[in-house]
C-alpha cells in the first residue's frame, strides 16, 4: 500500500509538472535582462507555480575553453506560488540558505581543477537558466554577462616591447589609469580591465610572459619592461596624472611593489594575495637584482585526494637568509592596498600582507591599509566569478590547492570590487560623479 501511494504521489507530481510546462504560466523573471554586466548583481523571480511547489533551479554556462560550470538549487513557493531569490532560501544543491547570486558565483566546472576562462570580452558570456519540476522544464531563460560598455575600445598593444591590451572609456577623458598585471600563468587576463574601463578607468591589461613574443617560461624580469609600460600610460592623451593605479594579484604583487619601490609616476598600488618579497624568478633592474625567495619543497604537503598543499613551500621573507629579496617598499611615495585572503593555500599572503605593513610603519609611513578576508582562498577576482578551489600551477607543475570556502569567498569577491574601486577613487583624484553613480 506505501508502495502505491509513494507511486500515486510520483506519478501525480510528474503530471503536474507536465501541465505546468504546457499552460507556460510558469514565468522566470530576470532584472536586468536580457543582459548585464558581469559584475552586476541579478536579481531573480519565479512566479505562476503552485502553492508550496517543490522546484528546481539550475545556471549553467560554457567558457572560451568550452568547460561547462554548473549550479543547482532547490527552493519551495510560498502561498502564492512565488519564488524570490533575494529572500527565499535554497533548500540544498550548490549552496543552501538565501544567496541571490549562488547560482552564479557557486557555479562549479563540469571538468575538475578548471578555472572560468573568457578570451575575448568584446562578446557577452551566456548564462542558461532553467526551472525544473519533477525532472521537466517549465521555465527557462538565457541571460547574457557583458563586459564592456557601449563606447569602451579596446587596442591591442603592439607597438615597442609591452604587450597587452588597452581598454579606453568613451568620451573627450581625461581619465584616471591603471595598469592590471595578472598572476602567473596568467598570460594576457583581460576581464578585471574591461569592467574597469566601464567605470571610467583608462586601463591596460599587461602580458609579461606567455603571450604572443613574450617567453614561455621566465627565468627573470627586467623593471625595464614595466617601466616602458607606465610611461605609455602616463603620455596616453586620454590619461591624466599625476600618476597611476597598479592592480595585482599572486605574482603580479611581488612585482607591482617592486614597480612602486623604484619607477616614478605610480600613485596608488593594490595587491591581492601577493608577496612582500620577489618569487619564482629574479628582478633585474639597472644593474640591481633582488633574488627570489627559494621555494622548500620539504614543506610542500600532498593531500589525501592527490593535490598539493604548497602554502608553506614559500619561507618567511624576514628570516636572515631571505632579506635579500625584500622589495624596498618604503621606497615608494605611493598609497597601497594590501588584500590577504587568510585560507589561501598557495602561499602565507595574510603573512606576506603583515609583513609588508609592519615595513612602512616601522620606516614612518602611514600610507597603506590592509585587508584580510577570512576563509577567502587565494584567486579573488571580480564579483560572481566562480570560486577556483584548485588549479594547475606553472611553478609546482602539478594540482594544487588554492583554498578557500565557496561562500565566503564569493562574498569577499563583491566587498574587494568595491573597496578596490573606492582606493583608487580615493588616490588617483577620480572626480567623475558620472562613473561615481555607476558603481
Amino acid at each position: 500500500m506505501a508502495f502505491s501511494n509513494r507511486s500515486c504521489r510520483a506519478a501525480y507530481r510528474k503530471c503536474l509538472a507536465a501541465k505546468l510546462s504546457e499552460d507556460s504560466k510558469v514565468s522566470l523573471q530576470l532584472s536586468p535582462w536580457p543582459c548585464s554586466y558581469f559584475d552586476e548583481p541579478v536579481h531573480m523571480e519565479v512566479t505562476g507555480l503552485p502553492p508550496e511547489q517543490s522546484v528546481e533551479l539550475r545556471s549553467k554556462l560554457t567558457d572560451s575553453k568550452g568547460v561547462s560550470f554548473e549550479a543547482f538549487a532547490t527552493f519551495c513557493s510560498d502561498k502564492n506560488g512565488h519564488i524570490d531569490l533575494d529572500r527565499c532560501p535554497s533548500m540544498g544543491g550548490s549552496y543552501s540558505g538565501i544567496d541571490s547570486m549562488g547560482l552564479f558565483s557557486l557555479m562549479r566546472p563540469l571538468v575538475p581543477h578548471s578555472t572560468l576562462t573568457k578570451r575575448d570580452v568584446s562578446a557577452p558570456l551566456s548564462v542558461d537558466i532553467e526551472v525544473i519540476c519533477d525532472g521537466q522544464v517549465v521555465a527557462q531563460e538565457t541571460l547574457e554577462r557583458r563586459f564592456m560598455a557601449d563606447g569602451v575600445q579596446n587596442f591591442p598593444l603592439e607597438g615597442g616591447n609591452i604587450r597587452g591590451s588597452l581598454f579606453v572609456p568613451p568620451g573627450p577623458g581625461p581619465f584616471p589609469a591603471i595598469l592590471d598585471i595578472p598572476h602567473l600563468g596568467g598570460a594576457l587576463t583581460e576581464l578585471r580591465a574591461s569592467l574597469l574601463a566601464n567605470k571610467g578607468y583608462v586601463v591596460m591589461a599587461l602580458a609579461y610572459h606567455g603571450y604572443q613574443d613574450l617567453p614561455k617560461v621566465l627565468r627573470k624580469l627586467d623593471l625595464e619592461y614595466l617601466e616602458e609600460a607606465v610611461a605609455f600610460l602616463r603620455a596616453h592623451p586620454k590619461v591624466k596624472g599625476p600618476g597611476i593605479g597598479i592592480l595585482s594579484i599572486s605574482k603580479g604583487g611581488d612585482l607591482a611593489l617592486a614597480m612602486s619601490a623604484f619607477l616614478p609616476g605610480i600613485s596608488a598600488t593594490v595587491s591581492i594575495n601577493g608577496c612582500n618579497a620577489a618569487t619564482a624568478f629574479p628582478i633585474h633592474y639597472k644593474g640591481m637584482v633582488i633574488p627570489p625567495l627559494n621555494i622548500d619543497t620539504g614543506k610542500i604537503i600532498l593531500r589525501k585526494d592527490g593535490l598539493l598543499d604548497p602554502r608553506d613551500g614559500v619561507p618567511d621573507p624576514m628570516l636572515e637568509e631571505n632579506r635579500n629579496s625584500v622589495i624596498p617598499i618604503e621606497r615608494a611615495s605611493c598609497h597601497f592596498l594590501f588584500v590577504a585572503a587568510e585560507d589561501d593555500r598557495n602561499w602565507n599572503s595574510l603573512l606576506f600582507s603583515e609583513q609588508a605593513a609592519q615595513r612602512l610603519q616601522d620606516h614612518g609611513k602611514d600610507n597603506y591599509e590592509l585587508v584580510r578576508y577570512p576563509k577567502a582562498g587565494h584567486f579573488l577576482d571580480v564579483p560572481y566569478m566562480p570560486h577556483c578551489p584548485s588549479s594547475f600551477h606553472p611553478v609546482a607543475g602539478a594540482v594544487v590547492a588554492f583554498g578557500g570556502e565557496p561562500k565566503a569567498h564569493a562574498e569577499a569577491q563583491v566587498d574587494l570590487w568595491k573597496r578596490v574601486q573606492q582606493f583608487f577613487r580615493r588616490h588617483l583624484n577620480n572626480d567623475h560623479s558620472k562613473w561615481k553613480a555607476m558603481l
